[in-house]
């Protein structure tokens, strides 16, 4: 096992987390209570807190086996430079990347038997997904209106440990419908960097081209030309 970076920018809290030769993780600290106050800034952060992790340990970029990154679905800003920084860093070192679900991920660190991973996707919508037990997905990573999600719990009779930045947005409506929204403190807003490499672990490491964002929809705004 070699030294590995795990990146994630689906949600305006940068993730990135250090598994060192011996199996140790280390992670970059975010505050899950800045989730829906915080301004994106992933592309100022994001090497900045890779760089420090390395050094702390002694480490530097090219000591690296492998970059594992979560691919979306999540904010089209986001995505995109966490994406470009896993290729970018990948191809200078010549690494394989492991490509992870975001929401996926996101729904490993909820406590409780059914899952609901939600993330804001803006224009009023989440993209969500919703797990039981050790992974078995009920819903597939999808994007949704608000009321569709409440409703379609209501219908399913589910009770769900919910969380995310979207779980936080709408937390009157899906509590209205029997979830419970983890609190705005809780570490289970993140995504965090040892379930990326749990869920990397599954998945066969491919070549820094071939790492795409998983979108979902449209961006919210075309480039200007």
């Amino acid at each position: 096992m070699g030294h590995a970076l795990a990146i994630d920018t689906s949600t305006p809290l940068v993730s990135v987390a250090l598994r060192t030769d011996s199996g140790q993780i280390v992670e970059h600290a975010c505050d899950p209570s800045q989730l829906l106050a915080a301004r994106p800034a992933h592309a100022r952060e994001l090497l900045v807190a890779a760089h420090a992790l390395l050094t702390a340990r002694g480490l530097r970029f090219g000591d690296l086996a492998e970059v594992c990154v979560g691919i979306g679905p999540g904010g089209y800003t986001g995505l995109r430079i966490g994406i470009a920084s896993a290729r970018g860093l990948a191809t200078a070192l010549d690494l394989p990347v492991r490509p992870v679900d975001s929401l996926a991920a996101l729904a490993r660190g909820i406590p409780g038997e059914a899952r609901l991973a939600a993330i804001d996707a803006r224009r009023g919508e989440l993209f969500c997904r919703l797990e039981v037990g050790d992974g078995e997905v009920v819903w597939d990573a999808h994007v949704a209106d608000p009321e569709d999600v409440a409703q379609r719990l209501r219908d399913a009779g589910m009770r769900v440990r919910a969380a995310g930045d979207g779980a936080l947005r709408y937390r009157a409506l899906l509590e209205t419908a029997g979830a419970e929204v983890e609190p705005e403190s809780s570490p289970a807003h993140l995504v965090h960097g040892r379930f990326l490499f749990e869920l990397a672990a599954r998945v066969e490491p491919v070549e820094a081209a071939a790492v795409s964002p998983r979108y979902l929809r449209e961006p919210d705004a075309e480039p200007r030309r």
